[in-house]
């Protein structure tokens, strides 16, 4: 066998378990989304709506809190708009976030940025043994004594319409901001 067949031959290899290895991975994506994990394409075509306030008005969404600056350069969480008899119940579905969150935009208007899923812990932990996880993370959990006055809960945030350098899942966005508005805290 000649060098050139053995490099051949090991080119080949290496683009076999190339795709093997991504067949794997797309399978194991079904087995998440069939699972009930949803995916970030499916809730990006759910939210699509939404960047008409309107229309997320019209579907039970309200203002909640005053958008929320943080104010040592992390950035802001944005605007919420929750819908509360979702927030109170106790299940988290990826495709029907409780919250959509906006940027206010200087001439008045809101951009949809994102969305976050809330449950309350007391609600969660009656009918779950571990805490709500979407999308391979787990939710964060909030304490009693928090800035908006409510029992300890779990949230995720999912930045799906404003890029976010810290981290899809991460809860500030350094992109975002409330104009000076946002809260004291």
């Amino acid at each position: 066998m000649t060098t050139s067949t053995r490099r051949r031959g090991r080119r080949d290899l290496v683009v076999v378990a190339i795709a093997i290895a991504s067949l794997l991975a797309i399978a194991g994506s079904a087995v998440a989304i069939a699972s009930g994990q949803g995916s970030i394409a499916a809730v990006r075509a759910a939210t699509e709506r939404y960047h008409s306030l309107a229309a997320a008005e019209a579907d039970g969404y309200g203002k909640f809190y005053e958008c929320t600056d943080e104010n040592s350069g992390l950035g802001a969480m944005g605007q919420h708009y929750v819908k509360g008899a979702l927030v109170g119940d106790a299940a988290v579905d990826p495709l029907t976030p409780e919250a959509v969150i906006y940027e206010p935009k200087p001439n008045g208007t809101y951009r949809l940025v994102g969305v976050e899923y809330v449950v309350f812990q007391d609600a969660w932990d009656a009918a779950h043994s571990d805490p709500p996880a979407l999308f391979g993370r787990t939710f964060k959990l909030v304490p009693a004594g928090n800035r908006y006055t409510l029992p300890p809960f779990y949230q995720l945030h999912l930045w799906l319409w404003r890029p976010n350098p810290s981290g899809m899942f991460n809860d500030w966005n350094p992109k975002v901001s409330c104009r000076g508005n946002g809260d004291a805290a």
